[in-house]
């Protein structure tokens, strides 16, 4: 008995060295989805690999609207530093984004100057919500977004980091940004 107990082990550190080099080389599950520009073009978050990400779902109409220029700004000072924020337009809050996408582009870049991508529109919650939507929300609880302008950081190795609710200090998202690039 007492000579099976190290070939027992031995098999057992074999079966998690397996285990460990399997999970380091599966791709994070946030480059799998798909999701479609302002355009209609299909994009693959795996395009985004090695980013910080902040995705966030915006709208036109919205109180929140104006967080448009300071996210513009976050993404000007930190985007050589690997930063890319990642607008995603949704109208399951009051109706705020009714435009459609080439409508919702024009009004980023002419009100608010925005360089960032902005993505067709989509939904954010229900049964039509994005597969992208689905997964962050269960990243971080798996609560419903509330209202426009949520956000969620994703650091470079695709690890959703934190959620953000529309209201929540973008100094303090700032600091976030800093601290994992």
């Amino acid at each position: 008995m007492k000579k099976q107990y190290p070939l027992l082990l031995t098999l057992l550190l074999w079966f998690m060295s397996l285990s460990a080099q399997e999970s380091s080389t599966t791709t994070p599950r946030i480059y799998t989805f798909t999701v479609m520009d302002a355009q209609g073009n299909p994009v693959n978050m795996a395009d985004f690999q090695g980013k910080t990400l902040l995705i966030v779902n915006v709208a036109s109409k919205c109180g929140y609207t104006k967080q448009y220029a300071p996210l513009e700004a976050l993404y000007k000072k930190y985007r050589d530093k690997g930063l890319l924020i990642l607008g995603f337009p949704c109208n399951q809050f009051a109706n705020q984004e009714p435009g459609t996408n080439e409508e919702i582009q024009a009004f980023c870049t002419l009100n608010y100057g925005v360089t960032f991508p902005i993505f067709a529109k989509i939904d954010v919650n229900g049964a039509d919500a994005h597969p992208l939507y689905i997964y962050l929300k269960e990243a971080t609880g798996g609560d419903p977004i509330k209202w426009n302008f949520n956000k969620f950081l994703v650091d470079k190795s695709g690890k959703v980091i934190k959620r953000y609710q529309s209201g929540d200090s973008l100094e303090a998202l700032e600091e976030d940004i800093k601290a994992i690039r």
